[in-house]
């Protein structure tokens, strides 16, 4: 396995994070599995890993606080907050309110003292970035948090927030996690070099693209039972093989194969590969939702791929694109009905 440093935080994380969106109800029901796969991870040299307090609704932390019950002190424990747990319209956001609130609740089902990574799971366009950036400098003066990050943020977002802290003498952001894939390369365009230059760690999601980079997918054959694509995971439309991206993505398969062959590789591998190759990316997160999937991942965590492999991907998908627009689950906020120019008023 092989280490780097999360951008100048002196913090040393494995090259794959072992992301865990995929334990408790929303993957992987069975816990003792899922605590098979953490213990895994760990014994195969994975020393990150991330989850959320929304995955599975709760339960991924709660999961992953048993299986890391006498290991807490050998990994970087990453875990987020802001999207909606339960109905009451006040336990969501990036409020000081919520955010004192949700860092107690989720070391709890972590079973811990401290979380090491806190990230803002997405920009919060209702709070003012330097009420969150206070709050969770409070965390970090108390010794719950050690340190903090944003994830999907544009770039004018991450700057935005790197000179709020510096106006305001708080703590900073330290790391970014953005989706990032062969069919998502869009942070190439500006966000990877905004978070190089504020020194940021880059902890990247989404390498196998929901699974489309796996191969598990093709053009005349009904997804398996189970699959993202099967439960329509993200949208419907995210898998209608009547559009035309979709028809791309399977074109660009079809090559990407052959290329996977070429190399010696299978295609996950080649996937996951890419994933890491840029020097801005600090990891990527694997989010296995079975043993097996998870052994084929780290059979290729020490794959790096030549400049002529890199060259040939560049071609299929320019640096900087994305196959389909609508790939990621976000949009900017000023694109949003409530706020676009024509509905403002």
């Amino acid at each position: 396995m092989e280490y780097r440093t999360l951008g100048r935080t002196g913090v040393t994380v494995s090259a794959y994070c072992l992301g865990t969106m995929m334990l408790g109800r929303g993957g992987n029901p069975d816990h003792d599995e899922c605590i098979r796969i953490v213990h895994r991870s760990l014994d195969a040299g994975i020393n990150f890993v991330d989850t959320a307090d929304v995955y599975s609704r709760t339960e991924s932390e709660e999961i992953l606080g048993k299986a890391l019950v006498g290991r807490r002190d050998d990994v970087v424990l990453a875990t987020k907050f802001y999207n909606p747990i339960g109905h009451d319209p006040n336990r969501r956001g990036a409020s000081r309110r919520w955010i004192t609130r949700a860092v107690e609740e989720s070391l709890q089902r972590l079973g811990t003292d401290s979380i090491d990574l806190y990230q803002l799971h997405r920009p919060d366009p209702r709070t003012d970035v330097e009420e969150t950036l206070s709050a969770l400098s409070d965390l970090i003066h108390q010794g719950k948090v050690r340190m903090i990050g944003s994830s999907t943020f544009a770039a004018h977002e991450i700057v935005e927030a790197q000179w709020a802290a510096e106006r305001r003498g708080t703590e900073r952001f330290r790391s970014e996690q953005p989706p990032y894939s062969i069919f998502v390369r869009r942070i190439e365009r500006d966000v990877l070099a905004v978070c190089d230059r504020y020194g940021m760690g880059v902890l990247v999601y989404g390498p196998l693209n929901s699974g489309w980079l796996s191969g598990k997918y093709t053009r005349d054959t009904p997804p398996a039972e189970g699959t993202r694509a099967a439960r329509a995971w993200g949208g419907e439309h995210r898998w209608d093989r009547e559009r035309a991206a979709v028809q791309h993505k399977f074109d660009l398969l079809d090559q990407l194969r052959a290329l996977a062959a070429e190399a010696g590789l299978s295609l996950t591998h080649l996937a996951m590969a890419f994933s890491v190759e840029h020097p801005a990316v600090s990891a990527t997160i694997i989010g296995p939702r079975t043993l097996d999937q998870l052994d084929d991942l780290l059979a290729g965590a020490e794959v790096r791929l030549s400049a002529d492999v890199l060259d040939r991907i560049d071609e299929l998908v320019p640096p900087g694109t994305d196959v389909a627009f609508d790939d990621v689950r976000t949009v900017s906020t000023a694109l949003e009905l409530g706020t676009r120019r024509r509905s403002a008023r």
